[in-house]
């Protein structure tokens, strides 16, 4: 599909994209695909409109003399009275619900043409979302941020969804002009920016892409072609995309030719599919692999990163095209994430029920990724996951908090706000030591006290419809379901406030400077040291030492071992511990090579760990034992 996208353009349009507004020395050249219409027209605001010529498969063209980058332009189907925004428009400079504008996407100088993109292993993700990872939450002020992520080691920035849609503030996940970035967080040209910058820092950036359904408001795809749409499946968002049905073949060219238009003329690094267990398509080859393929050519063979949300676990995404799989890179983990919030926070209601929060867990997801695969998940009332034991460590994104994850909740709380902080500081070693690809979300690498919330901003009625919606969902939570005061203190999507209260306060950066020494530290960790830079399947073993403690054991060349030692509950003290992973490589010995709990991460002091007398470890806490030439072993 890639390649025949290619084709279409150079032998049947002669056009960079096979739809949308593109300027050139005889004017703009218009193309939009509306079967089953008979008149198409281009309407400036000024002088005539100007009737499109209807080709085959439904699509109208027209180069239009006059019309230049940075016009505004609607489209005019038939003789409805209504003016309808280019589906593919480049910018909406007012939003879903008022005219397109023509737009260069040549006249931006880029300056990394020495830049290879980057691939998913060894990397250190961090979820943004613009508009509240500043005061302003602009791409240009988002940008002078990108030094402090450089210097905490971020090696990709997974950029929420900026396709526009209406309103004066939202997550992104209801995009109506999947073409146009968001008018709310800047210019075209300053998302240009700051990839550029990025890229001159040595951070690639993913963008998050909706292609299960569009948002309920400004969405006019159905009036060009009904087709787009289909009532065979379900969402639980609105309308499912129609790639397999009558019409579909458009369609799936319109989403495919979206995810490579991205990746080539903004140099994204790469596309996180939203809720791919939602792009529903009974054809062959699936589209989400029509996907991958088209993005990875419009990279023109720079290395990109595609990655996958799906909340059934299906690991054939991750699995070639050649092995019955879609070809990504890598799926999201939740289950580790449920893991570690039940060990934090002690509580296992709603869809953590089946997570106890112990320290098997955490072993098993450092051997094996997903903990579901395949066997019942009770929360359900069914399987769960498909089998992945064989699945490289890089294919699990791992994390403890995300956008979803922190706002599920009745008060938007971080993880580090929800139980010991010792606790916090053990679980970050392990999320970014462990041999996933970690990933943080916006401010937790300072602990970030901002409640994170969910929140869009629609006209009143459909407002009123998100806002019990939302508490009906939240309503899983037996503590919420069935506590008043906490119903009572639920914030409203809608109000400007819940908005503002989920921006990040960058003063906490200057203040945690303890909390961002333990994040840089550990990402210096994973990148420098042989052992836990290495990544590679079957490249360590665990074993669960006590109650609330684990090991987990790094092999390295020639017994250059390490040792992790986690423990989430109170001292940890035993005369022995009779399992072998404990024990050092022949001839040598364990020395101390890291603590959570230095005084400079904001701990209390780390005694000997293995002494003649038995082992110790602080309540809330984690160690990183090297094997040591010597063999000698302190004696108390």
């Amino acid at each position: 599909m890639a390649r025949e996208l290619r084709l279409l353009r150079t032998q049947t349009t002669g056009r960079r994209r096979p739809v949308g507004a593109e300027p050139g020395p005889a004017g703009t050249s218009f193309r939009v695909w509306a079967p089953g219409r008979q008149e198409v027209w281009v309407v400036t605001g000024h002088g005539p409109e100007h009737a499109l010529k209807v080709e085959a498969s439904g699509y109208f063209s027209g180069t239009v003399a006059g019309i230049v980058a940075g016009d505004l332009y609607r489209f005019r189907l038939d003789t409805d009275e209504r003016l309808y925004a280019d589906p593919a428009s480049r910018f909406q400079p007012d939003g879903p619900h008022h005219a397109s504008r023509v737009e260069d996407p040549g006249a931006y100088a880029w300056q990394d043409t020495e830049w290879r993109g980057r691939g998913i292993e060894g990397r250190v993700l961090y979820e943004m979302h613009v508009g509240t990872f500043t005061a302003e939450g602009t791409w240009a002020a988002a940008a002078e941020k990108l030094p402090h992520l450089a210097s905490l080691g971020i090696d990709l920035v997974e950029m929420m969804p900026v396709a526009d849609f209406p309103g004066r503030f939202g997550w992104g996940y209801d995009g109506v002009n999947l073409f146009a970035p968001s008018r709310l967080y800047g210019e075209p040209d300053d998302l240009r920016r700051f990839v550029d910058q990025a890229h001159r820092l040595g951070i690639g950036v993913i963008l998050d892409v909706v292609y299960n359904h569009l948002g309920p408001d400004g969405n006019f795809l159905s009036c060009f072609a009904p087709s787009y749409f289909t009532d065979r499946y379900e969402t639980e968002w609105g309308a499912a995309i129609n790639f397999d049905g009558e019409g579909s073949a458009e369609v799936r060219r319109f989403f495919i030719e979206n995810a490579a238009y991205w990746i080539e003329e903004f140099h994204f690094d790469g596309l996180r599919l939203d809720a791919t267990q939602s792009i529903f398509d009974e054809s062959r080859p699936h589209v989400i692999q029509e996907i991958v393929e088209a993005a990875r050519a419009a990279a023109m063979g720079r290395a990109i990163v595609v990655i996958g949300e799906n909340e059934p676990q299906h690991t054939a995404l991750v699995r070639p095209p050649a092995d019955g799989g879609y070809g990504l890179d890598a799926l999201w983990n939740d289950d580790l994430h449920h893991s570690a919030m039940v060990a934090v926070s002690g509580r296992n209601e709603a869809y953590y029920a089946d997570h106890a929060g112990e320290p098997q867990e955490f072993v098993a997801a450092a051997k094996y990724g997903y903990l579901f695969q395949g066997q019942v998940y009770a929360h359900q009332g069914q399987r769960r996951g498909t089998a992945g034991l064989d699945l490289p460590p890089a294919a699990m994104v791992t994390f403890v908090q995300n956008h979803d994850q922190v706002a599920n909740s009745d008060c938007g709380l971080r993880f580090n706000l929800l139980g010991h902080p010792g606790a916090a500081r053990a679980i970050t070693a392990y999320l970014l030591l462990a041999p996933g690809t970690p990933m943080l979300f916006q401010g937790q690498e300072f602990w970030s006290s901002s409640p994170f919330f969910y929140f869009c901003d629609h006209e009143p009625e459909l407002a009123g419809l998100v806002r019990e919606g939302r508490r009906e969902f939240l309503t899983q939570f037996p503590t919420i379901d069935t506590d008043a005061e906490v119903q009572a203190r639920l914030v409203d999507p809608g109000e400007e406030s819940t908005f503002q209260r989920s921006k990040l306060d960058w003063a906490e950066c200057e203040r945690n400077v303890a909390a961002v020494a333990l994040h840089r530290d550990l990402v210096a960790l994973r990148r420098s040291d042989p052992v836990f830079s290495r990544q590679n399947r079957g490249g360590l073993d665990g074993a669960v030492i006590g109650r609330d403690s684990f090991v987990l054991r790094f092999f390295g060349e020639g017994g250059d071992d390490r040792l992790l030692m986690v423990n989430l509950g109170r001292d940890f003290a035993r005369r022995s511990i009779p399992d072998p992973l404990v024990a050092p490589p022949q001839g040598r010995s364990w020395s101390l090579l890291w603590s959570s709990e230095r005084p400079a991460y904001g701990g209390h002091g780390t005694p000997e760990v293995e002494t003649l007398s038995g082992w110790r470890l602080p309540a809330y806490s984690a160690v990183i034992l090297a094997a040591s030439t010597s063999s000698t072993i302190a004696a108390s």
